[in-house]
């Protein structure tokens, strides 16, 4: 393998969009938890609320008060072509990702530099599957969205859940997601972009599935789950139309622990029949309404990019995530716990993920890769140790 892993760089890690909502945290994050030897940057369009942002981290530590800040736009290929060279690793949150991600991604597989993001827009990822992945599987580079609540605790979660699952044998493992979590504008435009775009999705889907590497000898999948009560954990279930399912059938395709016949399936977890009929009927609109654009910019008007939950709110807000695997005669329970899912957890899931791709002894792997292929325990051990609990559970 070439690239980055042979060529010293002025930067370990640079994250990129830094002064959005998410981003800022994911900084404040880094300032206060980078190791004293990581040579890190901040990069954006505008400079002058990048040097806002370092004095704001330097009230974290005082070494920020010469940080680097750098100029790169999601717009110029020459910025971001310049920004790729710079860093060992690149992280990413300036989103919709499908209008301004490609570029990035590009750059980094050029360059040979690990990339990682928080994208939860499944076409995104299959385009840039599509695009991008051989390209970083020759230069070296492993390119590593949904590393954040999209879709770390679900991908992580399973990955943990079946270590306590006998080997070589069929396994299932069900997930059931609960929060009291607020969103914020770049998450609602995210969503609303994903939402809006039905038919290019499924177009982008079928066309990876052509190119993606046949299975022999074995079997993964992520059905599409019915709506039913769940006697394990008490909880009307619900299929959620995330990206989460797909990340975790493609860690179990790429890793032989999971088995010769692997299923996943993703639901929301909600404790009552009546909040299960509105929360289906409330999807079911949404997802008619925002296929008008002019809904769907009035929408976006009502929460700006940028804005999100203030702290109180963030303190408040929590994340479960239950999982009930079988396999070989034995049944298990697991949790993925944490605060606030959208932003202050996301952050940590993000920064964590680049310090482990920066420096952490990972497994070599190149292209469009997981975070359970990536770095797997490596990262779960980091997260631990940031405060995200992973926990063997008993049962209802």
């Amino acid at each position: 393998m070439t690239g980055k892993r042979d060529t010293e760089r002025p930067y370990d890690i640079v994250l990129f969009g830094a002064t959005g909502f998410v981003g800022t945290l994911t900084a404040e994050y880094l300032a206060a938890h980078a190791p004293q030897d990581c040579r890190w940057a901040i990069a954006g369009r505008d400079l002058e609320r990048l040097k806002q942002l370092r004095e704001r981290l330097t009230a974290i530590d005082p070494g920020c008060a010469t940080f680097p800040v750098l100029h790169a736009d999601a717009d110029s290929p020459d910025s971001l072509r310049t920004l790729a060279e710079s860093a060992r690793v690149i992280a990413s949150t300036v989103g919709p990702y499908l209008l301004h991600g490609e570029g990035l991604v590009e750059a980094c597989a050029e360059a040979g530099t690990d990339y990682a993001d928080l994208c939860g827009e499944g076409e995104f990822l299959d385009r840039m599957y599509l695009r991008h992945d051989v390209r970083a599987r020759e230069t070296g580079a492993r390119l590593v969205h949904a590393c954040g609540f999209d879709a770390v605790p679900s991908d992580l979660g399973v990955h943990f859940t079946v270590q306590q699952l006998p080997q070589d044998v069929p396994l299932r493992v069900d997930g059931f997601v609960r929060s009291n979590a607020f969103f914020s504008g770049g998450t609602l435009a995210s969503a609303l972009t994903v939402m809006s775009r039905g038919p290019q999705g499924l177009r982008a889907a079928r066309e990876r599935q052509l190119y993606e590497p046949r299975q022999v000898g074995r079997r993964t999948r992520a059905p599409f789950g019915t709506p039913h009560f769940s006697r394990e954990t008490g909880f009307w279930a619900l299929p959620l139309p995330t990206l989460d399912p797909q990340i975790v059938a493609r860690s179990a395709a790429a890793l032989e622990r999971y088995g010769p016949d692997f299923r996943y399936r993703h639901f929301a977890g909600v404790k009552s029949l009546p909040v299960a009929l509105g929360g289906s009927a409330a999807a079911g609109t949404g997802l008619a309404v925002v296929q008008v654009p002019a809904a769907r910019n009035w929408l976006l008007k009502r929460y700006e990019p940028g804005a999100g939950p203030d702290e109180e709110r963030r303190r408040a807000s929590w994340f479960s995530v239950r999982f009930v695997g079988t396999g070989g005669g034995r049944r298990v329970f697991t949790e993925v716990s944490g605060g606030d899912p959208g932003y202050d957890e996301s952050a940590k899931m993000l920064a964590e993920s680049v310090l482990s791709l920066a420096f952490d002894d990972l497994p070599d792997t190149a292209g469009q890769v997981t975070t359970a292929v990536a770095m797997g325990d490596a990262l779960l051990v980091r997260l631990r140790a940031a405060g995200i609990r992973f926990r063997v559970a008993d049962a209802r």
